[in-house]
């Protein structure tokens, strides 16, 4: 008889969470991490140590340059960078510590070690000391998440030329940061460094920031980052990298063609995107199927192999932790027989920049190539009275609905704190709400939410305030 009812590979968000909610529906459940700690790249070095320094870094920035404008003199505030960081570990420890009860709490088995498929219902697990044992189950559920994309002739060392990890944990502010890359991660830790004082440049292959986002959005937070200071060089592609002890040299030319140019660096960061990690996996032996490096699944995350399945940045979709934590959830209650589901029309992303960037649904691009007719509501921050009391006048709210049934499509927001504004344009929008549900539902003021419900209103030309 098989030892567990569903084996997870995998401890980050969609695979802690897919063994606890397994766990709680009463299967027998373990996991299988190679790491020392639970919790993935999201807890360990990505989205929750990067998050840490994001707000710690504009709390830095705002004592130099924004109290005074409140009434608050106050010296200029001096950098403890070694604190800073600090507290991003300590962050990430209380989290990953916080898996680890979980675990206990709901009788999940944890093996140490690298997993690989043996076959259906079959995993092997190779102990750092390289002991071997194999685990049996009735199902098996791939969660092993994403690593950082390597840049072709770019050598990443994680001190002169970093990835993401590297970017989190340097000992001193670089006086000069070249940023390939001009998508969320770039952006985010860019903000960081540069918060702190170093000269950032960025660098985009395309000719825009943030592929995929609205693009009236990204214009306009792209205006607004170059006045804090960024410089953006787009349209352009980075030829190679030489690095010294001292620093590096990023050669660069437009993507059009024409002369090379040189940027001096001391630090170099490198966030062109991730892949799906399977190495070792042993998935092709084991019959299980991919295209372009991510497990091919079906809609309900069976993998071709019976009794195997995949979830989070290893399969189709956003690379997002909160798509992986859905999916995990939907797949643990159909394993337990329940009708698990994911929309994925109303998965909200998140910049953590500032201002924030957050976005649900279809953006006005998508919108026209596919051919829908649409009506566009958008409301200032400048407009909002709280925005002005707070000095957060950044930005703009943004609905986008169906031209005939008013049905939301989508909402973008540019302002501070719209990671937590999106969320009541992703609870409308999973109801199938329209602009006019929204323009109707009494918001407290003043609150920067007057604005989301503004531009549900300006839908149909009705804004108050503008």
């Amino acid at each position: 008889m098989p030892t567990h009812d569903l084996v997870v590979i995998g401890t980050g968000p969609g695979g802690y969470v897919c063994a606890i909610r397994a766990a709680q529906l009463g299967l027998n459940v373990a996991v299988v991490e190679k790491n020392a700690t639970y919790g993935g790249t999201c807890l360990n070095i990505g989205c929750i140590p990067s998050k840490a320094l994001l707000h710690a870094s504009e709390l830095f920035d705002e004592a130099g340059h924004g109290f005074k404008a409140f009434g608050i003199e106050v010296p200029a505030p001096v950098l403890n960078l070694a604190q800073m960081m600090k507290h991003k570990q300590e962050t990430v420890d209380a989290n990953v510590q916080g898996v680890a009860f979980l675990f206990k709490k709901n009788k999940i088995t944890a093996y140490r070690g690298r997993g690989k498929i043996l076959g259906a219902g079959k995993v092997e697990v190779t102990a750092d000391d390289g002991s071997k044992q194999t685990v049996d189950t009735k199902s098996i559920v791939i969660a092993t998440g994403s690593d950082v994309a390597q840049l072709p002739g770019v050598t990443i060392d994680e001190k002169i030329v970093v990835s993401s990890t590297g970017a989190l944990e340097l000992a001193v502010v670089p006086k000069k940061l070249v940023v390939i890359g001009a998508g969320v991660i770039g952006l985010e830790l860019g903000s960081v460094w540069r918060r702190l004082g170093a000269e950032v440049t960025v660098v985009e292959f395309l000719d825009r920031i943030l592929p995929g986002m609205d693009g009236e959005v990204a214009k306009q937070a792209q205006r607004l980052f170059t006045r804090q200071g960024m410089e953006f060089k787009l349209a352009t592609k980075v030829t190679g990298v030489t690095t010294s002890t001292t620093g590096a040299v990023v050669s660069i030319e437009p993507v059009a063609g024409g002369e090379t140019q040189t940027i001096a660096a001391d630090i170099v960061l490198v966030s062109t995107g991730r892949r799906p990690y399977t190495d070792g996996l042993g998935l092709e032996e084991a019959g299980v199927g991919t295209e372009r490096g991510r497990v091919v699944i079906d809609d309900h995350f069976a993998t071709n192999v019976p009794g195997i399945y995949a979830i989070g940045d290893v399969v189709r979709g956003p690379m997002l932790a909160h798509k992986g934590e859905d999916e995990g959830i939907a797949i643990a209650e159909i394993l337990a027989g329940q009708h698990g589901h994911v929309n994925y029309d109303t998965i909200p992303a998140v910049v953590y920049t500032y201002p924030e960037i957050a976005s649900v649904g279809k953006t006005e691009e998508e919108l026209k190539a596919a051919g829908v007719a649409y009506k566009v509501g958008k409301f200032p921050f400048t407009a909002n009275g709280r925005a002005r009391a707070n000095r957060t006048t950044e930005g703009f709210v943004k609905f986008l609905a169906d031209a005939t049934t008013d049905r939301v499509l989508g909402a973008h927001i540019l302002g501070a704190g719209a990671g937590e504004m999106i969320h009541e344009a992703v609870v409308l929008m999973e109801f199938g709400g329209s602009s006019e549900d929204l323009g109707r539902t009494c918001h407290a003021h003043p609150t920067m939410s007057e604005a989301v419900r503004e531009a549900a209103l300006a839908v149909e030309g009705r804004a108050i305030h503008i």
